[in-house]
């Protein structure tokens, strides 16, 4: 394994290790609890691909839902995959510069187009009363990454030849 390749997957572990510390760190609310395991993963895009960085995310959920029993079973499959195409989505944008939308874009699709498959597969009142919290928790998670990412990019300054 090259040098580039195996300094990218010792990252996405350590971004997922970290994921795992934000998923100890719960915001209460009405229907379960959210936490803090989205925000690494997405302040990752500074230095991994959206591929690698929607990897870290998925895991970052699991462990979440690890810690509170998988309240939903095997519904977390989708909220997995949905973590993914948030953070991928949202690592693209912010690799085409789009860095204003990127943040509208993610709350939406986080706090209000996620917990729309659950509309049907578990009842209406479960994804309106998610609509009370998801997007909160959501705008917590983006809140710490806008404060952090820009001196995180400042860290990683990309050069020809380092991690992409």
């Amino acid at each position: 394994m090259d040098r580039q390749r195996l300094m990218k997957l010792t990252l996405t572990a350590m971004v997922a290790a970290i994921c795992a510390v934000g998923a100890v760190i719960k915001i209460p609310t009405f229907i379960s609890t959210a936490a803090l395991d989205s925000a690494p993963a997405l302040l990752s895009v500074v230095f991994l691909s959206p591929v690698l960085a929607g990897v870290a995310g998925v895991i970052g959920h699991f462990i979440s839902a690890l810690t509170t029993g998988f309240p939903l079973g095997p519904l977390h499959i989708i909220i997995a995959v949905e973590m993914f195409i948030v953070v991928w989505v949202f690592g693209v944008m912010h690799k085409k510069g789009m860095h204003f939308w990127k943040w509208p874009v993610a709350l939406i699709l986080n706090g209000v187009v996620a917990p729309l498959p659950f509309y049907f597969i578990i009842s209406p009142a479960f994804y309106w009363a998610s609509l009370t919290s998801l997007p909160l928790a959501t705008l917590v998670n983006l809140v710490i990454v806008a404060i952090v990412m820009p001196i995180l990019s400042k860290v990683f300054v990309r050069k020809e030849g380092r991690v992409h």
